[in-house]
């Protein structure tokens, strides 16, 4: 009996360790999943999805399509053995194969898979990489977009060298308008073109030529003569680069077709099922410093257009037709959520799901996507506040949706993941209803008092959502509270409120952050001793901005800022986009007015001690920017430090390395401050 009770006692003790929980930890990070890009097939039995996680060795992401069942199917399994990157899958007409693109020794290439014998043959050996896989009406030919490479000017001959001979490398040159870009560095010259190639394998033939950017997704007409595609064939393309528009092209005799012409992007055609109409997104240009994106309609050859999105007041990211040409399944965000709607062509909404997203793992801005059967089931990346997004699916006869995927069950059942509140309140400016989120530390006892880390986001056309977010996670597994604010400028809440920065950015938004501080410290939940702010990019502007203003944070970390918009104008890879939209004119034009709105100008008011971080090879905001930070607080003799994230651009997170290492550094200076 001794022996049975000592058995027994045994038993219950490693059930209840095994019950117990620890918090989010940096290295968890590289166990993360998540799906993304579900492709439901056309009788809606199957979803092919994008699985994508992080490999601990490499420091690197990878990704390959797995196969779902969606009812009483229980297929979940890898579509291929093949060991490398899978993506873009899509199905054909009649869901009998499905196409995908896959990285090679070589480069990506177009293969396909047939869904009844499970065998898988490559189509391709290209150039550059395809996008925009595009099947045809019938099965027969996949469309595709692909970069044609130029040659690169030429402005002096240089004598031969001898043999054998160790000469420094050609010098780069370029004579275009664009011709860099953050995370991929200097662009090769060249033009995207279209192709076609048969879907059982043969030579691509390009459709498109010229000197012009042929851009997707693509969308065949019904009767498979035609191709429709968005791009700008203006001849002052080059510096005319806010305005697309929509084309066709006749496969067989090459002939171009433009349907629309308004001053303004039009992007992403989609012919209706029925064959009469074109859907496509877009604006007409008022050149403003936010602008939502429409969903329109024209018939099949131009006429009639109309806009059907005018009444939502936000912007449609993706726009599906339904089956029947009677109507869309849309895409949108909404009060800082991403939802899912039915919009007829009168215009009424439907709203199906709000939990669209899940698939940037750093910080939690909107994101994800969906797809559609023809009977109208749909599958989704769906998102939780504590969770990367699963493929969730919406019954189109239950009117309910089901999570058909636990990607990170077996590592974060075993977490205590941080909860999140939204925070709606006022604007003490001009009495604006405004929406932040505020995460609590995974410990939380209500008994206690805890330190409070404020997070801008970027952008500053970008919004903040109750999204899983690692770095978020992990600074409240160190016991802090996160604030993050949606101030004016954010999107989802309409074009005025985002349009709110037009020539006025850094403005009211401050304002609209520390109303939200101030609203948080009403709970009685933070120590009001303990601030701390943080931000990226835009974020790091609005950081940068708050410590010129205001003494009332302990620590600052200004991550990859714009210090002053001169500078950054003239020096960063989108260097040609701010004027008249952010600012009136150029830098030259309007000094005035570009240094009112720089941080740097307010740098000799700052007493915060201030970390500053940039990525190295950071081209959106460079590190010139920082280092002007840094170096006038040096200057000042103020407490400060200067973090360089070697071989990262813009996007420090992208490695799940240098996501750890940012979230270290800033939490090891908020750590130093902290006044427990």
């Amino acid at each position: 009996m001794k022996q049975l009770f000592t058995i027994l006692f045994l038993v219950a003790v490693h059930h209840v360790q095994s019950q117990i929980k620890t918090t989010f930890e940096p290295l968890d990070v590289f166990q993360l999943e998540y799906a993304n890009h579900p492709a439901i097939s056309p009788d809606g039995t199957y979803i092919v999805y994008e699985r994508s996680g992080y490999d601990i060795m490499s420091d690197g992401s990878k990704k390959a399509l797995w196969l779902l069942g969606t009812d009483k199917n229980k297929t979940h399994h890898k579509l291929t053995s093949r060991e490398s990157n899978e993506s873009s899958a899509q199905w054909s007409p009649n869901g009998d194969r499905i196409a995908f693109v896959s990285s090679t020794d070589e480069g990506s290439e177009i293969y396909v898979y047939w869904t009844k014998n499970g065998v898988t043959a490559k189509l391709t050996q290209l150039s550059s990489s395809p996008s925009n896989l595009t099947w045809s009406p019938d099965g027969t030919e996949l469309a595709f977009t692909m970069k044609v490479e130029a040659k690169p000017p030429v402005l002096a001959k240089m004598p031969e060298k001898p043999k054998g001979a160790k000469w420094a490398d050609a010098p780069r040159i370029t004579d275009r308008l664009k011709h860099e870009a953050d995370g991929s560095g200097y662009i090769k010259p060249g033009f995207t073109h279209i192709f076609t190639i048969p879907a059982e394998g043969g030579s691509p033939r390009q459709l498109t030529s010229g000197d012009y950017n042929h851009n997707g997704p693509l969308s065949w007409s019904t009767s498979g003569a035609k191709i429709y595609f968005s791009g700008n064939r203006n001849d002052d393309w080059e510096h005319d680069f806010r305005n697309s528009e929509i084309y066709s092209i006749n496969k067989a005799t090459g002939e171009f077709e433009t349907l629309t012409d308004r001053t303004g992007p039009d992007t992403n055609p989609k012919v209706s099922p029925d064959g009469t109409r074109i859907a496509y997104l877009g604006y007409k240009d008022k050149f403003e410093a936010y602008q939502v994106t429409q969903l329109q309609v024209m018939n099949i050859d131009g006429s009639n257009k109309s806009v059907i999105s005018g009444a939502i007041d936000r912007d449609i990211s993706i726009a599906v037709w339904a089956s029947d040409s009677k109507g869309f399944y849309i895409q949108y965000n909404d009060w800082g959520l991403t939802k899912l709607g039915y919009l007829d062509l009168n215009g009424k909404l439907t709203e199906l799901v709000d939990n669209i997203g899940g698939t940037t793992l750093g910080r939690p801005y909107s994101s994800g996507d969906f797809s559609v059967s023809e009977k109208g089931a749909i599958g989704y990346s769906l998102s939780r506040p504590d969770r990367p997004a699963d493929v969730g699916y919406w019954n189109q006869k239950t009117k309910k949706v089901q999570i058909l995927t636990q990607l990170n069950e077996d590592l974060l059942s075993t977490k205590k993941m941080a909860r999140i509140d939204e925070v709606r309140y006022k604007s003490s400016f001009d009495g604006r209803d405004l929406q932040g989120w505020l995460m609590y530390p995974a410990n939380f006892d209500e008994g206690k008092t805890y330190p409070l880390i404020v997070e801008n986001h970027g952008g500053p056309i970008l919004n903040y959502g109750p999204f899983f977010s690692a770095e978020m996670q992990l600074f409240a597994a160190e016991g802090y509270f996160v604030f993050y604010p949606n101030p004016r400028g954010s999107t989802s809440y309409g074009e005025e409120f985002g349009n709110l920065l037009l020539n006025n950015y850094p403005g009211e938004d401050y304002n609209d952050v520390m109303d939200g501080v101030d609203e948080v410290l009403k709970t009685g939940k933070i120590d009001e001793g303990r601030l701390f702010v943080t931000g990226g990019s835009a974020g790091g502007i609005m950081t940068a901005w708050i410590i010129g203003k205001n003494n009332r944070f302990k620590a600052a970390a200004v991550v990859k800022p714009v210090m002053n918009w001169i500078s950054k104008t003239l020096t960063a890879d989108n260097y040609y986009s701010y004027a008249n939209n952010r600012y009136p004119g150029q830098p030259w034009e309007n000094f005035e007015n570009y240094w009112k709105f720089s941080p740097i100008s307010l740098v000799g008011n700052v007493e915060t001690p201030t970390m500053v971080m940039v990525g190295m090879n950071d081209l959106r905001t460079p590190p010139s920017e920082a280092k002007q930070l840094y170096h006038a607080l040096k200057l000042r003799k103020k407490e400060t430090i200067y973090v360089e994230i070697p071989e990262a651009s813009h996007g420090i997170a992208n490695r799940p390395s240098n996501l750890i290492t940012k979230v270290a550094h800033i939490l090891a200076w908020f750590e130093k401050y902290d006044a427990k």
